[in-house]
């Protein structure tokens, strides 16, 4: 027991790292920053492996979204952690999350993009009518697909600006700040988010009080670069 509970912090802390070491990369807009030198854990450390599964396509953040030129170690740590953890098939977001790191290396290495976890717009039909509070649920999760890169999900969800809201503003007075910054990325890619939304601020508050868990801060910092119009 005291072995697993050393291993579970271990991979924590490893993934608070990583994450900070991303969100500094986004933030300083610096392609010298290099997001490995920022973790303790050696490379080639199975947590480390574990970590990078755990933040997805998001260990590429800084290309995807600013189009820097990074280190070739940081999509190689991406592609290694795709191989290691197979995504769970019962899981909509380990299945989403797994094309998307897979999507993000391709994309890095200029090869062809992978199929779609699934197949049609069928498959997708849930988007359009699941409740709020379920849509919500199951896209923050999968928060590192709401970036530049098109994809079927995002499409889906596209028409769903209002609900996505709603998801958003429960997300933050239940004080659910990991939730909150998902539900906010995913809004700063939606069509005619209302003003009296107040998203930019509310994405400001969400990273003030949950920015203990650097990825709130990492969401947070992405959408707040595709609001800007950053992404490149």
């Amino acid at each position: 027991m005291k072995e697993e509970l050393d291993a579970s912090a271990s991979l924590a802390g490893t993934v608070q790292e990583l994450a900070r070491a991303v969100v500094s990369a986004l933030g300083g807009g610096d392609d010298r920053t290099r997001v490995l030198d920022s973790v303790t854990t050696a490379p080639d450390d199975p947590v480390l492996l574990a970590a990078a599964r755990v933040l997805g396509a998001d260990v590429l953040a800084p290309r995807l979204l600013l189009g820097q030129d990074r280190p070739p170690e940081e999509t190689a740590l991406v592609a290694a952690a795709a191989r290691a953890f197979p995504p769970a098939a019962a899981s909509f977001s380990s299945l989403w999350n797994h094309w998307g790191m897979r999507a993000a290396v391709a994309r890095a290495s200029g090869t062809e993009a992978p199929a779609p976890p699934v197949d049609g717009a069928a498959a997708l039909s849930w988007a359009a009518t699941e409740p709020w509070q379920e849509l919500t649920r199951r896209l923050a999760p999968a928060a590192a697909l709401a970036g530049p890169e098109p994809s079927p999900l995002a499409a889906a969800v596209a028409g769903r600006t209002e609900d996505l809201a709603r998801g958003f503003v429960r997300a933050v007075r239940r004080r659910d700040w990991l939730q909150a910054a998902g539900a906010g990325r995913w809004l700063a890619l939606a069509p005619e988010v209302p003003a009296s939304l107040g998203l930019d601020a509310g994405l400001e508050f969400t990273a003030h009080l949950g920015g203990a868990d650097a990825r709130v801060l990492l969401h947070c910092r992405a959408a707040a670069l595709l609001r800007a119009g950053a992404v490149r």
